[in-house]
């Protein structure tokens, strides 16, 4: 069994994540943490939970969203929109949090240990239905901070990445029109900004 020491040991190293900074910025002008990011999901978790269309595990989906980032104590945030087109950047996240998360299952031990282990897996494999869930909110959160941040902060290649969320939410109704929803905001954002949008082919208003 991990020792109470060991856990606190751990708790120390991840306060990284309040300190780690991903790629979005807050409607104040800070750049966001990973800890801020989760903290949101986990809401987005709570808030919408009853209104799925499927029975969801709270319990689990909390847990998993809480250490879907815990490899970033090791490996560090790789914002999204540098991995566009870059397979050799992707391969290397995956190696390096791969690393991580064994890590924290050696560092944690054989029970908390696997159980993020195999949280952390589950996430990463998207087939259970709190993985699916998880992976849009995580997909969602985004672009709703974007939403906030000014629009001076977004880089190009996010203008086409609002529309990269749908196969995220497609098997949820209620996940997908708050899709919807967030995309719509998104598209405002541009417009007012004179941005040009580029609405993917046979995509309808609806969508």
């Amino acid at each position: 069994m991990t020792s109470l020491s060991e856990l606190y040991t751990f708790i120390h190293s991840a306060e990284k994540l309040k300190n780690e900074l991903r790629h979005s910025f807050t409607s104040a002008g800070r750049q966001e943490s990973v800890a801020d990011h989760t903290w949101r999901m986990s809401l987005m978790a709570i808030l919408l939970s009853s209104k799925l269309d499927k029975k969801v595990n709270i319990e689990k989906l909390l847990k998993m969203i809480v250490i879907h980032d815990i490899v970033e104590i090791q490996a560090g945030d790789t914002p999204v929109p540098f991995l566009v087109g870059n397979d050799a950047l992707k391969l290397d996240k995956e190696l390096r949090e791969q690393a991580a998360i064994e890590d924290v299952w050696r560092t944690l031990g054989s029970d908390i240990g696997e159980e993020i282990f195999k949280l952390w897996q589950e996430f990463e494999a998207r087939e259970t239905y709190e993985a699916k869930v998880a992976n849009a909110l995580d997909k969602l959160e985004v672009q709703v901070q974007h939403n906030e941040a000014d629009i001076s902060t977004w880089i190009p290649v996010e203008y086409d990445l609002i529309y990269s969320r749908r196969q995220y939410t497609a098997f949820d109704p209620v996940l997908d029109e708050l899709r919807v929803i967030i995309e719509r905001e998104a598209e405002e954002k541009l417009a007012t900004a004179g941005i040009a949008l580029r609405r993917p082919e046979g995509r309808s208003l609806e969508q």
